[in-house]
């Protein structure tokens, strides 16, 4: 089995890709708040996101990593 340390990319012959873009269901909260995921009982604080995925799971996603890897469609 191969192991591969946290830091040191091996020199293998990568490709590129790109995450397709699957639209999610999405609310900021004002106010902290708790959701059952898939991993357990997870945090959200006020300014935080609700996501709802393609397979009806819940999750909490950080402002600022939302605002980074998101874009919001009107």
């Amino acid at each position: 089995m191969k192991h591969f340390k946290k830091g040191q990319i091996p020199d293998l012959d990568f490709q590129k890709a790109v995450k397709k873009p699957i639209p999610i269901r999405c609310v900021q909260l004002d106010v902290p708040f708790r959701v059952e995921t898939m991993e357990g009982v997870m945090e959200g604080k006020a300014g935080d996101w609700l996501v709802v995925g393609v397979h009806g799971e819940m999750y909490p996603i950080d402002a600022e990593i939302f605002s980074k890897t998101y874009d919001l469609v009107r």
